[in-house]
């Protein structure tokens, strides 16, 4: 029985045991989405979004698609995942499980829990109508099947005019008690007007077991709402992810996605912003730092649908060794978004002969009073600048770090904590292997 089957024989058990709790609309919108899954399976390379990467080497797996009991994990020993320098509110699974010994949630004022207790509290089904599923992909299949299957991740209500006092971290950890395991983690984020909120989100393998995440996340920004969400990708060679996040902004609003992929088998990040007011901004950066065979691929939608908004898209990648890397940005104009102001760069380093990058950048403007612009570079280390460091007493690693630093630099720059900047910047040195000789 190969995934997709066994996906199929487990999706009727799945909604007997969650059909108690939930409202018969979710069931409506599951079993639409499985429906959509059934009928075109997992996207291949005959996929124009999927030419560049493969997920045949992920499906040969017998995955355990309903991790069940919680396992026990000491803080002492996942503490260096935690952004633990500053205080803030976590939202921690293990193995697809909450776990209520790591995490601190709240209730006072604004909502930071579970995704699980909205789907069936009353309180929370205004919301939910609302919000759930209206921006995610029903033309995606990985999409739909975490649709189909969706029950437990993060879900956090900011109402308006409010400042989250702390960021939110949202952290999902894999023990490798199963031998395989599949993960589909659901985020339903809905920031009110006038509101701010800063998200750290992380998924980390502590086992060499294979792991595979399909994680989606909703996120509506309101009016002169303000969102910074920040993605630490630094999993192990045994785990892969698939990422996908669609972002909703109304006018005036400001979000913005970091993504940091350093770490990880196969990596895949679908990231689509729709602005649906004027005077919105969308913020879009990525460090990629990745070696061996390690592959990762930035998918980036921007879709301006409403004159005098921004896109701003700056993506740097470091590959090494027989890595591959994918970047393809498509920013959409429509007809009526006059006097848009969209910026989209794609800088990156090979520093072996063997590692390869496909970059595709994609402009369909159908306005004709707008700025747009994008640039993409594919080359190797200045030699000349490597030579002159050298001649200056600096080791030739180090020099290499250095210049690859400030190659990545002013996407780092984009980090608006400072404690997350510093431990971003400090994972970078080790990537490189070198010490950075500077304090942060």
């Amino acid at each position: 029985m190969d995934l997709k089957e066994k996906l199929e024989a487990s999706f009727l058990a799945f909604e007997n045991k969650v059909s108690t709790d939930i409202d018969s609309a979710v069931h409506d919108i599951r079993s639409a989405a499985f429906t959509y899954f059934e009928q075109n399976g997992f996207p291949t390379r005959r996929d124009e979004e999927w030419k560049y990467t493969s997920l045949k080497p992920l499906l040969k797996h017998d995955y355990n698609v309903f991790p069940e009991a919680e396992t026990a994990l000491e803080y002492a020993a996942v503490k260096k995942y935690f952004l633990h320098e500053i205080e803030s509110y976590k939202i921690v699974f293990i193995d697809g499980v909450y776990s209520s010994f790591l995490s601190e949630t709240t209730h006072d004022g604004y909502d930071v829990c579970l995704l699980s207790a909205a789907l069936k509290r009353p309180k929370y089904k205004m919301v939910i109508d609302h919000y759930f599923n209206t921006i995610a992909s029903k033309t995606d299949s990985v999409t739909s099947l975490n649709t189909a299957f969706s029950k437990e991740g993060a879900y956090i209500h900011i109402p308006k005019n409010t400042v989250l006092p702390k960021p939110v971290q949202i952290l999902h950890f894999s023990t490798g008690n199963e031998a395989n395991l599949l993960l589909q983690p659901r985020n339903l984020i809905v920031v009110g007007e006038n509101s701010h909120v800063q998200i750290i989100e992380r998924h980390q393998s502590l086992s060499k077991n294979v792991v595979l995440t399909n994680s989606v996340t909703e996120i509506f920004t309101n009016k002169r709402a303000i969102v910074d969400y920040y993605k630490i990708q630094n999993d192990n060679r045994a785990a892969s992810l698939i990422d996908n996040t669609y972002i909703k902004q109304q006018q005036n609003s400001i979000a913005s996605v970091n993504t940091f992929s350093v770490g990880g088998n196969i990596t895949r990040n679908n990231l689509e912003f729709h602005q649906e007011g004027e005077h919105c901004t969308s913020n879009l950066n990525g460090i990629t730092i990745i070696g061996e065979k390690q592959h990762v691929d930035n998918h980036t939608l921007v879709h301006h649908k409403f004159p005098n908004c921004e896109s701003n898209e700056l993506y740097k990648g470091m590959y090494a060794d027989r890595s591959t890397g994918v970047f393809n940005g498509k920013v959409i104009v429509d007809k009526e978004a006059q006097k848009i102001n969209a910026f989209q760069q794609n800088n990156n380093i090979l520093m072996d002969d063997g590692a390869t990058i496909n970059s595709k950048p994609q402009l369909e403007i159908f306005a004709d009073d707008v700025k747009c612009s994008h640039g993409c570079t594919i080359g190797q280390l200045d030699e000349d600048a490597l030579f002159y460091m050298r001649s200056r007493g600096i080791p030739k690693k180090e020099a290499k770090g250095l210049l690859l630093y400030a190659f990545a630099n002013d996407a780092l720059e984009k980090i608006k904590i400072p404690e997350l900047k510093a431990r971003i910047t400090k994972l970078i040195a080790s990537k490189l292997g070198v010490d950075l000789g500077f304090d942060l």
